[in-house]
């Protein structure tokens, strides 16, 4: 290995301890601690791969979503709603539109405070980022009768 290979590599491996790393606590005499934030409760570590990084988002989408069903998929579906989302390069939510749907405007609308509820989400590692820094993807919602969904990444794969 050569000075310079060795050299960027311990660069490299001190720039992930730097930013795994948690920052110190600090306290204003007197003040009460408040309950943590669902964000700090977050991976300090985005994941290294687009699918990954989608399976994350809708992970934190489904925690901060009371209309998320766990029970078994159902033969049929009320809707389905797909959106194009856009997280910027520090986890802020740029922007969420429908791509695909059949018309159901409730439907649509709820699957997009979802996101924007469960917003911000983990800052995307920059293998998966575009040339503006930001990462782009579709996601699927699909919806029961009673308007409650399921997040197509998080949708175990069969067969």
């Amino acid at each position: 290995m050569t000075p310079t290979t060795r050299l960027a590599c311990l660069s490299f491996a001190l720039l992930l301890a730097a930013c795994s790393a948690n920052p110190p606590a600090t306290q204003q005499p007197g003040a009460q601690v408040a309950a943590a934030p669902a964000q700090q409760q977050r991976p300090q570590l985005a994941p290294l791969t687009l699918e990954a990084y989608k399976k994350s988002v809708a992970e934190r989408i489904a925690q901060s979503s009371p209309d998320v069903f766990a029970e078994p998929m159902p033969e049929m579906f009320k809707s389905i709603v797909v959106l194009d989302i856009t997280i910027d390069r520090d986890g802020r939510l740029a922007k969420v539109s429908v791509r695909r749907s059949n018309g159901y405007k409730a439907l649509e609308n709820r699957a997009m405070e979802s996101v924007k509820r469960a917003a911000p989400f983990v800052a995307p590692a920059f293998t998966v980022r575009g040339r503006d820094g930001s990462v782009n993807f579709l996601e699927t919602f699909l919806f029961r009768n009673d308007g409650r969904f399921r997040i197509r990444s998080l949708v175990e794969q069969t067969g």
